[in-house]
């Protein structure tokens, strides 16, 4: 872990404003939300698709060819599909605040998994996913008694980072045989295929949305996935993965801020110490890990 210095304080305050700004972007967009993950996907793929041809070939061959491989990029991908599926219509359901702070609960779920792959978890650790879960269930408490669509997209918040979850646990191993960029453009495509499957399966329309629909659909992409994920990419090999886990952390209050601004959404005030149980349980369970070569960065 090392301090940020030059320009890393600056790249990694946009990409916080990038990340920050997905949630907030989704409640605006007027499309399906199953439409809204699949076009970012697609987006996303095509964005990257043209850097990892010229500078990842051999490892996109690699990928395919590999069948260990490719069942575990094909996982993955299907992992992210679930996420997107799942968080992105969180995020209409309930709001932008408690769906980003559930969402962010995810390196809990990255420490489980460990666990379970017979890895050991340190004191700390277990305390840092007791105090996050206590602060999820107090956030979902809030709206057992009232909204029931809010209380479904919390559940689907929660659902969305386990999924997020298995997708870096899955990504870390796929990472120690191919270079980051064959690897998202390969999830990205796969993931944009299993939304496209599902939109036609459930009568979700895909096309025919506005020009300002397309527009924000673009900016989302260009905002969270390349500006944001980039440049916290970036940021891993100047300030370490522990650093660079914690900035997103951040994409909580910045989501907030930016919600309250822009779309007049302000949580509840009790909503607040229940956001800050998770976020530190969060801290703590990053903090008390070994740093990994990649840090856990959401799709978010």
């Amino acid at each position: 872990m090392r301090a940020p210095t030059g320009a890393d304080l600056p790249l990694l305050a946009l990409a916080v404003v990038g990340i920050g700004a997905s949630a907030p972007l989704i409640a605006t967009i007027a499309a399906p939300a199953l439409a809204i993950a699949l076009w970012r996907n697609v987006f996303g793929t095509a964005a990257l698709l043209p850097f990892a041809w010229a500078g990842a070939r051999h490892d996109l061959a690699i990928v395919w060819t590999d069948r260990r491989l490719r069942r575990v990029v094909v996982t993955s991908g299907l992992a992210l599909a679930v996420h997107f599926a799942t968080w992105v219509p969180a995020v209409t359901l309930t709001t932008v605040a408690a769906a980003t702070a559930l969402g962010a609960v995810q390196p809990v779920w990255n420490a489980l998994i460990a666990r379970a792959a017979g890895q050991q978890v340190a004191r700390r650790v277990w305390v840092g996913i007791v105090v996050a879960v206590l602060g999820a269930l107090l956030l979902t408490g809030l709206d057992l008694g009232g909204d029931p669509r809010a209380l479904l997209g919390n559940v689907l918040a929660l659902v969305g980072g386990m999924a997020a979850a298995v997708y870096v646990a899955l990504g870390a191993r796929a990472r120690a045989q191919v270079s980051t960029v064959a690897y998202s453009v390969s999830t990205f495509g796969v993931c944009a295929v299993t939304l496209l499957v599902l939109c036609l399966v459930a009568g979700v329309p895909v096309i025919g949305f506005s020009g300002q629909t397309w527009g924000l659909l673009l900016l989302l992409t260009l905002m969270a996935q390349l500006a944001g994920h980039t440049l916290l990419n970036r940021a891993v090999g100047t300030v370490g993965p522990v650093v660079v886990a914690l900035v997103i952390l951040l994409e909580v209050p910045a989501a907030t801020v930016i919600a309250a601004w822009w779309l007049g959404q302000v949580p509840p005030l009790a909503a607040l110490p229940a956001a800050a149980l998770v976020l530190v349980g969060v801290a703590v369970v990053v903090t008390s890990r070994e740093a990994a070569a990649e840090p856990p960065v959401p799709d978010a």
